[in-house]
């Protein structure tokens, strides 16, 4: 049996004694007749999941929730660290919060999440953004209302970071943004060390939650009227190595496909190194989970991939694919590329373009590479400048988008079950298939939330349009 890694807790209880005490506090500083937040998450579904419990602690505090910050009493940005685009927009909106803040002083303005794990990110909010009041990482969330508490009453700045307990904490309330769509966070960190990433730095190691604790979570979700919910993690195929039980993601996932309900089962993200042929086939023979597979190959060059340390190659990852096709009816495949890694020549670029050629995914998440500070690529050498590598990029949005147009075409004429999302333009609806593939129709809008039948009568690069059956 394995050694059980894990260390569990419950939240506190203090923790909702603070929140009692922010209550009262606000009824003070509020503007208006409630107090108000505005909370504005970037990056990962990961990310999202965690803005929901932290709504789900300021709702324990009387918070409603506004869109924009104008009229917000208390303001978050929940921030991602994967990408610098992702901090270059969090560093220019929270300086548009100056004015604001300078009309308005008793807000409180916060930022939280994986780039305020980086202690260079830190100290630059510490020193340019002076009207910022609390800062706090991906591993104080638990104690977020104690952090707030402290910056209402002492006014003075709280800033905290580090200070990762290898804990797992269950019991924080939580406000999902959705009522039919969901994200079912089933561990948290990675082990995996990927050259190129800084997830495992901000994040901390893998660690698991408890099976049964997931299951009744997921039972809650279904009888609470969820049709789509997505089980999270930072590598899902891995669930399970920090738990006592003999269980692993598969398990985990057949168990939550039995219970009784009319919904669909996503997961993300996949590593394919811990991609294992009972995943596949749990999947083929599931009655809810969907027939999409986001199984993220970055590059289709061996050496490359040695150099990102992903710990696997392209024939295994092939194999992967080619198993999968074979067992999974109408499987629809995505995946993520970084384009032009450091020292990646254009020939083995073009061992990316023929695996893409080779799968013919549904849709690619593509990236340049962008340095992350702290990584090993990071120090690496990078010849080729970035307006080159921008071509690679061109050239593989080209390539991709030949094959998507194909693959949506080939659908024309089918019925598919459609999960209706929300209200488009011009008065049609948007959904998606099992297959994570949009469908644009005319419909209710009273059907939004519900699966339909569609006939599919068109089809775009990326979208296909359909009827109501």
């Amino acid at each position: 049996m394995p050694e059980n890694k894990n260390l569990i807790s419950n939240v506190s209880d203090n923790q909702f004694e603070y929140l009692k005490l922010i209550a009262e506090i606000m009824e003070v500083r509020k503007r208006g007749e409630k107090p108000l937040a505005y909370i504005r998450t970037y990056g990962c579904q990961q990310n999202v999941a965690d803005s929901e419990k932290i709504k789900g602690m300021l709702a324990e505090s009387g918070f409603d929730f506004v869109d924009a910050p104008d009229d917000a009493d208390f303001i978050l940005f929940n921030t991602c660290a994967v990408r610098e685009h992702a901090e270059d927009r969090v560093f220019g909106n929270v300086g548009a919060l100056k004015a604001l803040k300078r009309r308005h002083p008793q807000i409180l303005i916060a930022l939280c999440g994986c780039m305020m794990e980086q202690e260079h990110i830190a100290n630059k909010i510490y020193k340019s953004f002076p009207f910022v009041g609390l800062v706090f990482g991906t591993h104080s969330l638990h104690h977020f209302p104690e952090l707030m508490y402290n910056s209402l009453v002492n006014g003075k700045r709280v800033f905290e970071r580090g200070n990762d307990d290898k804990m797992l904490y269950e019991g924080i309330p939580v406000r999902r943004d959705g009522t039919f769509k969901g994200w079912l966070p089933i561990m948290y960190g990675c082990n995996n060390f990927c050259t190129y990433c800084i997830v495992p730095y901000v994040r901390g190691r893998e660690r698991s939650r408890d099976k049964n604790v997931i299951i009744e979570e997921a039972k809650q979700m279904i009888n609470s009227g969820y049709k789509d919910i997505t089980l999270l993690g930072q590598n899902v195929n891995s669930y399970g190595k920090t738990l006592p039980d003999d269980v692993n993601f598969s398990n985990l996932l057949s168990e939550i496909d039995s219970i009784e309900g009319d919904y669909w089962l996503r997961f993300m993200t996949s590593h394919p190194r811990d991609c294992s042929k009972e995943l596949i086939d749990t999947i083929a023979n599931g009655k809810h989970i969907s027939r999409h597979l986001h199984l993220p190959f970055q590059s289709g060059s061996d050496r490359v991939l040695k150099a990102m340390n992903r710990h696997y190659d392209r024939k295994k990852y092939l194999d992967i694919i080619k198993y999968a096709k074979e067992k999974i009816d109408g499987l629809s495949l995505t995946s993520d590329i970084i384009v032009g890694f450091p020292g990646e020549t254009y020939e083995e670029f073009k061992e990316t373009l023929s695996l893409i050629k080779e799968v013919e995914f549904t849709s690619l998440f593509t990236f340049i590479y962008s340095p992350r500070v702290g990584t090993p690529a990071a120090k690496m050498d990078d010849p080729v400048p970035y307006e080159e590598k921008s071509r690679w990029f061109q050239e593989l949005l080209a390539v991709q988008e030949e094959i998507a147009a194909k693959r949506c075409a080939s659908m024309v004429g089918n019925i598919e079950k459609v999960l209706i999302e929300e209200v488009g333009k011009d008065g049609e609806v948007n959904g998606r298939t099992s297959g994570n593939i949009i469908v644009e129709l005319n419909a209710p809008e009273n059907l939004v939330g519900t699966f339909q039948n569609v006939k599919i009568t068109k089809a775009r690069n990326w979208i296909l349009k359909g009827e109501l059956i």
